[in-house]
């Protein structure tokens, strides 16, 4: 989290500024790197809720194979051949799913001492984890077709702007069969709006606004689907995901 003399030292915003606008990538690098880098409890990437990983994974397996029944033809036995992981810190996605259904899986991530993490995990020594990208997802250009991009819980540090030509890239990097696959929170603003967590310098988004997005850099919503299993009392942001192909 940025100070108060890191906020105060460019323009001020308007009140009625989007929310956006107000995102700083300096400030959200800075509360990142003020987060632990543990492979083994992933409870820096999971704040309080260590046994959240277990309900998140499960959800993120049941609904891609839901996903590669509905694209015709791609494989629905074994493994899928290359994979990206976007914003994928320690690799706790690639680690605990991606490395399950796919050959070969891509990080992005710019955060330093999360992609250490995974440089020094196994599967990168048995070639699982593939290439690996030290920066953040807005200046990312693929280098290869995917067969799946995961980007999960990172757009939110991404300006509207950014985030229709990181979707744009995105969309260009897919095979033919290939599938992009967004999994993020829900804005819960009561006038329907998005929301800017000062914090971390993020934005939570609204359905509206993703689906807007999507529409307008050609990408369809084959399926989305709301995560479940995560305990009510616990009163978390709605989690959605998006499985999303190009426009044919």
């Amino acid at each position: 989290m940025s100070s108060d003399a890191d906020r105060s030292s460019g323009p001020s915003k308007p009140e009625n500024a989007p929310p956006d606008s107000h995102i700083n990538h300096a400030a959200s690098i800075k509360y990142w790197n003020g987060v632990a880098a543990n492979s083994k409890t992933m409870l820096g990437m999971l704040g309080d809720y260590p046994w959240y990983t277990r309900i998140d994974l499960r959800g993120s397996k049941t609904f891609l194979a839901k996903v590669r029944r509905m694209v015709p033809g791609c494989t629905t036995e074994g493994k899928l051949k290359a994979a990206v992981d976007c914003g994928a810190g320690v690799g706790r996605v690639t680690e605990g799913f991606l490395s399950h259904v796919c050959e070969v899986v891509d990080a992005v991530e710019p955060v330093e001492k999360f992609i250490q993490v995974m440089r020094e995990s196994k599967l990168k020594l048995e070639g699982v984890v593939g290439d690996i990208y030290v920066m953040g997802i807005e200046d990312w250009v693929p280098e290869k077709k995917y067969d799946l991009i995961w980007t999960q819980f990172c757009v939110g540090h991404l300006t509207d702007v950014q985030l229709i030509e990181y979707f744009r890239r995105c969309r260009n990097a897919l095979t033919e069969t290939g599938i992009l696959v967004v999994k993020e929170n829900l804005s819960t603003d009561l006038f329907g709006k998005d929301m800017y967590d000062e914090e971390d310098s993020s934005v939570t988004r609204t359905d509206d606004k993703f689906r807007a997005i999507f529409k307008e850099v050609g990408l369809t919503v084959i399926l989305s689907e709301l995560q479940l299993g995560f305990p009510k009392n616990f009163k978390l942001l709605p989690v959605r995901f998006y499985a999303l192909r190009p426009k044919s």
